[in-house]
Protein backbone atom coordinates (compact mmCIF):
# COMPACT_ATOMS: atom_id res chain seq x y z
CA UNK A 1 0.00 0.00 0.00
CA UNK A 2 1.12 3.34 -0.60
CA UNK A 3 1.75 5.19 2.42
CA UNK A 4 0.37 8.72 0.75
CA UNK A 5 -3.16 7.23 0.77
CA UNK A 6 -3.57 7.34 4.80
CA UNK A 7 -5.64 9.97 6.63
CA UNK A 8 -4.76 11.70 9.66
CA UNK A 9 -8.34 11.55 11.41
CA UNK A 10 -9.59 12.60 14.76
CA UNK A 11 -9.53 10.10 16.90
CA UNK A 12 -13.23 10.95 18.18
CA UNK A 13 -14.62 10.58 14.84
CA UNK A 14 -13.85 7.17 14.80
CA UNK A 15 -15.47 6.49 18.10
CA UNK A 16 -12.99 7.16 20.69
CA UNK A 17 -13.87 8.76 23.83
CA UNK A 18 -11.42 11.48 23.89
CA UNK A 19 -13.56 14.64 23.48
CA UNK A 20 -13.41 16.85 26.54
CA UNK A 21 -16.44 15.54 27.67
CA UNK A 22 -15.30 11.93 27.58
CA UNK A 23 -17.67 11.56 24.93
CA UNK A 24 -17.23 10.85 20.98
CA UNK A 25 -18.21 12.16 17.49
CA UNK A 26 -18.47 8.90 15.95
CA UNK A 27 -19.59 8.83 12.03
CA UNK A 28 -21.56 6.40 10.52
CA UNK A 29 -19.97 6.20 6.88
CA UNK A 30 -19.90 3.46 4.51
CA UNK A 31 -16.49 5.29 2.92
CA UNK A 32 -14.77 5.54 6.25
CA UNK A 33 -15.73 2.56 7.37
CA UNK A 34 -14.00 1.07 3.95
CA UNK A 35 -10.67 3.35 4.31
CA UNK A 36 -10.31 2.29 8.07
CA UNK A 37 -10.64 -1.77 6.94
CA UNK A 38 -8.04 -0.82 4.47
CA UNK A 39 -5.61 0.54 7.35
CA UNK A 40 -5.48 4.10 6.26
CA UNK A 41 -7.13 5.99 8.81
CA UNK A 42 -3.91 7.03 11.24
CA UNK A 43 -6.14 8.13 14.29
CA UNK A 44 -4.86 11.01 16.50
CA UNK A 45 -6.18 13.37 18.89
CA UNK A 46 -3.95 16.48 19.44
CA UNK A 47 -5.34 17.68 22.81
CA UNK A 48 -4.23 13.84 24.56
CA UNK A 49 -1.40 13.76 22.41
CA UNK A 50 -0.73 17.21 23.97
CA UNK A 51 -1.54 15.91 27.74
CA UNK A 52 -4.31 16.85 28.30
CA UNK A 53 -6.83 14.20 30.40
CA UNK A 54 -9.94 13.26 29.32
CA UNK A 55 -12.39 14.40 30.69
CA UNK A 56 -11.62 18.00 30.72
CA UNK A 57 -12.64 21.67 30.77
CA UNK A 58 -13.81 22.70 27.41
CA UNK A 59 -10.94 25.26 25.88
CA UNK A 60 -11.68 28.01 22.81
CA UNK A 61 -9.42 30.00 21.18
CA UNK A 62 -9.37 33.55 22.73
CA UNK A 63 -6.33 35.19 20.36
CA UNK A 64 -4.74 34.09 17.59
CA UNK A 65 -1.47 36.36 17.39
CA UNK A 66 -0.21 35.26 19.92
CA UNK A 67 -2.00 32.05 20.28
CA UNK A 68 -3.71 31.92 23.51
CA UNK A 69 -6.07 28.54 24.34
CA UNK A 70 -7.87 29.39 27.76
CA UNK A 71 -10.48 26.38 29.47
CA UNK A 72 -13.65 27.54 30.69
CA UNK A 73 -11.74 28.35 33.92
CA UNK A 74 -9.58 30.28 32.68
CA UNK A 75 -6.48 28.08 32.71
CA UNK A 76 -4.26 28.45 30.06
CA UNK A 77 -3.92 25.54 27.67
CA UNK A 78 -1.58 27.06 24.80
CA UNK A 79 1.11 24.58 25.72
CA UNK A 80 -0.29 21.56 25.45
CA UNK A 81 -2.72 22.52 22.05
CA UNK A 82 0.76 23.54 20.68
CA UNK A 83 2.20 20.02 21.31
CA UNK A 84 -0.19 18.27 20.36
CA UNK A 85 -0.35 19.92 16.91
CA UNK A 86 3.19 19.43 16.74
CA UNK A 87 2.88 15.47 17.65
CA UNK A 88 -0.03 15.63 14.99
CA UNK A 89 2.12 16.78 12.30
CA UNK A 90 4.25 14.50 13.10
CA UNK A 91 3.01 11.48 12.75
CA UNK A 92 1.31 12.50 9.95
CA UNK A 93 4.61 13.23 8.03
CA UNK A 94 5.67 10.17 9.33
CA UNK A 95 3.22 8.24 8.01
CA UNK A 96 3.07 10.22 4.84
CA UNK A 97 -0.58 11.12 5.21
CA UNK A 98 -1.94 12.93 2.40
CA UNK A 99 -4.49 14.85 4.09
CA UNK A 100 -6.57 14.90 7.01
CA UNK A 101 -9.93 15.13 7.98
CA UNK A 102 -10.82 16.19 11.37
CA UNK A 103 -13.96 17.28 14.42
CA UNK A 104 -15.34 20.29 12.67
CA UNK A 105 -15.07 24.00 15.13
CA UNK A 106 -12.48 22.21 17.60
CA UNK A 107 -10.17 24.67 18.92
CA UNK A 108 -7.17 22.17 17.70
CA UNK A 109 -9.13 20.34 14.78
CA UNK A 110 -11.45 22.83 13.44
CA UNK A 111 -10.69 24.06 10.08
CA UNK A 112 -12.96 26.72 9.15
CA UNK A 113 -14.26 28.07 11.79
CA UNK A 114 -14.45 27.59 15.51
CA UNK A 115 -15.85 29.26 18.91
CA UNK A 116 -15.11 32.84 19.21
CA UNK A 117 -13.70 32.11 23.06
CA UNK A 118 -16.55 33.26 25.21
CA UNK A 119 -17.85 30.13 25.94
CA UNK A 120 -21.36 30.65 24.59
CA UNK A 121 -21.66 28.90 21.29
CA UNK A 122 -20.99 31.60 19.12
CA UNK A 123 -18.71 30.43 16.17
CA UNK A 124 -16.26 32.92 13.74
CA UNK A 125 -14.28 32.02 10.93
CA UNK A 126 -10.89 30.72 11.92
CA UNK A 127 -9.12 27.14 12.40
CA UNK A 128 -7.45 25.54 15.37
CA UNK A 129 -3.66 24.73 16.11
CA UNK A 130 -3.56 21.26 15.08
CA UNK A 131 -5.36 22.14 11.81
CA UNK A 132 -3.33 26.10 11.13
CA UNK A 133 -0.05 23.50 11.92
CA UNK A 134 -1.11 20.83 8.91
CA UNK A 135 -2.13 23.26 6.67
CA UNK A 136 0.58 25.45 7.12
CA UNK A 137 2.95 22.70 5.80
CA UNK A 138 0.50 21.09 3.11
CA UNK A 139 -1.64 18.74 4.71
CA UNK A 140 -5.06 19.83 3.16
CA UNK A 141 -7.79 20.01 6.18
CA UNK A 142 -11.50 18.43 6.13
CA UNK A 143 -14.30 17.89 8.54
CA UNK A 144 -16.99 15.51 8.93
CA UNK A 145 -18.82 17.58 7.03
CA UNK A 146 -16.76 17.66 4.14
CA UNK A 147 -16.72 14.06 3.70
CA UNK A 148 -17.52 14.65 -0.34
CA UNK A 149 -14.44 17.10 -0.65
CA UNK A 150 -12.48 14.55 1.11
CA UNK A 151 -13.96 11.87 -1.17
CA UNK A 152 -13.37 13.43 -4.24
CA UNK A 153 -9.57 14.65 -2.75
CA UNK A 154 -8.30 11.32 -2.51
CA UNK A 155 -9.74 9.90 -5.77
CA UNK A 156 -12.26 7.28 -4.71
CA UNK A 157 -14.26 6.29 -7.77
CA UNK A 158 -18.25 5.95 -7.14
CA UNK A 159 -18.75 2.08 -5.85
CA UNK A 160 -15.41 1.21 -6.50
CA UNK A 161 -12.64 0.05 -3.12
CA UNK A 162 -9.67 1.06 -4.98
CA UNK A 163 -7.57 4.20 -4.98
CA UNK A 164 -7.15 6.43 -7.98
CA UNK A 165 -3.30 6.47 -7.73
CA UNK A 166 -2.68 9.53 -10.48
CA UNK A 167 -2.88 11.88 -7.83
CA UNK A 168 -1.15 10.64 -4.58
CA UNK A 169 1.72 8.37 -5.85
Amino acid sequence: MNKKNKILISACLLGNKVRYDGRDNLIDSEFLSRLHEQGRLIAICPEIEGGLPTPRPPAEIQDKFPLLITDCVGQDVTPEFLAGAERALEIAMREGCCCALLKARSPSCGNLEIYDGSFNGTLKPGSGATADELMRHGIPVYNEHQLDQLYEFIGLLDGCEDVVQRRVS
